[in-house]
C-alpha cells in the first residue's frame, strides 16, 4: 500500500512475542486480513491482539496507547484498547509495537446495529473524550488532525491540484476557503480521537461497544471529530444524532467539513492504484462535503 512500508512476516511476529513476552509463548499466532492502512494486526490466543505498524508515520501510536489509555479508559463509555505489553524493536524490525486485548465484536454495518443509536453513541464517547483534563497530553502539531485548518492549506489545494478532473476542483476549494474563514477554537485544546470511522469501531448483539485505534489522539480542535458526518453518517438521521451528541457549533461544523476534506483530497490519488476501497471512501466524502456545503448555500 506505501512505497516505504516494512514487512511484517509471521515468523518474526513469533519470534518478538516469544523472546519479549514469555507468558505469551506457544500461545496461537494468526495474521489477520488488512483492514487499516499503517498496522498489521494478529490474533494471539483468544483474548489478545497484537499490533505492529508497518509505515513510519504510525511508529509513535504505540508509546501514545501505551501512556494514555490507561489514564483516558476509566472516564470513557465504550471500551478502548488499553495494551497489557509495550513491544520493542528487534531482529531488524524498527517500531515499538503493543499486545492489546481483543475486543470481541465486529465493525458496524446496518444490518448489524441502528444508525442512528450508533452515531449517539459515538458522539457521546466523543464528548466525553474531550471533556477529560488534558494531563499534559501531547498537543497536535505540524498538519496533524485538531490543528488550526490553516497548517492544512497547502496540503489541500497541492492535492486538489494532483487530483486533476477527478473532482471538481472549484467546488472543493469553495469549501475549503468557507472552512478556512471559521472562528477558531476558542478554548484550549481538548481531547481528540480523531479517527471515528466504521473500521474502528466495534459493535456487539446491536450495540456499539468500543473504539479501536487512537492513531490520531492528542489535543486539538474538537471540530475534527465531526468528520464522520461528510464520511459515514451521511444520511438526516444519523448526521443529526451524531452532530447534537458531539453537542459543537456552527463554527466547528464549517471546520470540521474543512478536515472531512483533509485526508480525502490527497486519499483520492494516493489510494487509486494501492487501495481502490480507500480511494472510493475518499470520493465519497469529497462529494458529500461539496453537496451539503451547496444545500447549506441553496
Amino acid at each position: 500500500m506505501h512505497e516505504n512500508e516494512v514487512p511484517v512476516p509471521d515468523e518474526l511476529v513469533r519470534r518478538l512475542v516469544d523472546e519479549q513476552f514469555p507468558a505469551y509463548r506457544g500461545l496461537p499466532l494468526s495474521r489477520l486480513p488488512p483492514i487499516g492502512t499503517d498496522h498489521q494486526l494478529f490474533r494471539l490466543g483468544e483474548d489478545l491482539l497484537v499490533r505492529l505498524p508497518r509505515i513510519d508515520w504510525a511508529a509513535d501510536q504505540a508509546h501514545s496507547d501505551w501512556t494514555w489509555l490507561p489514564l483516558l479508559a476509566p472516564h470513557l463509555p465504550l471500551t478502548v484498547p488499553v495494551p497489557v505489553g509495550l513491544g520493542e524493536p528487534a531482529h531488524g524490525y524498527p517500531f515499538a509495537w503493543t499486545i492489546v486485548p481483543w475486543i470481541e465484536g465486529e465493525n458496524p454495518t446496518d444490518d448489524n446495529v441502528d444508525r442512528v443509536a450508533c452515531a449517539t453513541e459515538l458522539g457521546r464517547f466523543v464528548r466525553t473524550l474531550r471533556g477529560i483534563d488534558a494531563m499534559g497530553g501531547p498537543l497536535k502539531t505540524e498538519r496533524s488532525r485538531g490543528v488550526p485548518l490553516a497548517a492544512c492549506d497547502d496540503w489541500v489545494r497541492e492535492w486538489t491540484a494532483k487530483a486533476g478532473d477527478r473532482l471538481d476542483q472549484r467546488a472543493v476549494l469553495a469549501v475549503w476557503e468557507d472552512a478556512l474563514a471559521a472562528p477558531l477554537w476558542p478554548h484550549d485544546p481538548v481531547w481528540l480521537a480523531g479517527d471515528i470511522q466504521p473500521g474502528n469501531v466495534i459493535v456487539r448483539d446491536g450495540r456499539t461497544v468500543g473504539v479501536i485505534d487512537f492513531g490520531a489522539l492528542g489535543l486539538g480542535d474538537p471540530a475534527v471529530e465531526l468528520m464522520p458526518c461528510w464520511m459515514w453518517f451521511t444520511d438526516p438521521a444519523s448526521r443529526a444524532a451524531y452532530r447534537d451528541a458531539v453537542g459543537l457549533g456552527e463554527d466547528a461544523w464549517r471546520r470540521g467539513r474543512g478536515w472531512a476534506l483533509v485526508p480525502a483530497v490527497s486519499g483520492l490519488t494516493y489510494y487509486e492504484e494501492t487501495s481502490p476501497f480507500h480511494a472510493q471512501l475518499a470520493a465519497a466524502a469529497i462529494a458529500e462535503a461539496i453537496a451539503e456545503f451547496g444545500a447549506r448555500l441553496g
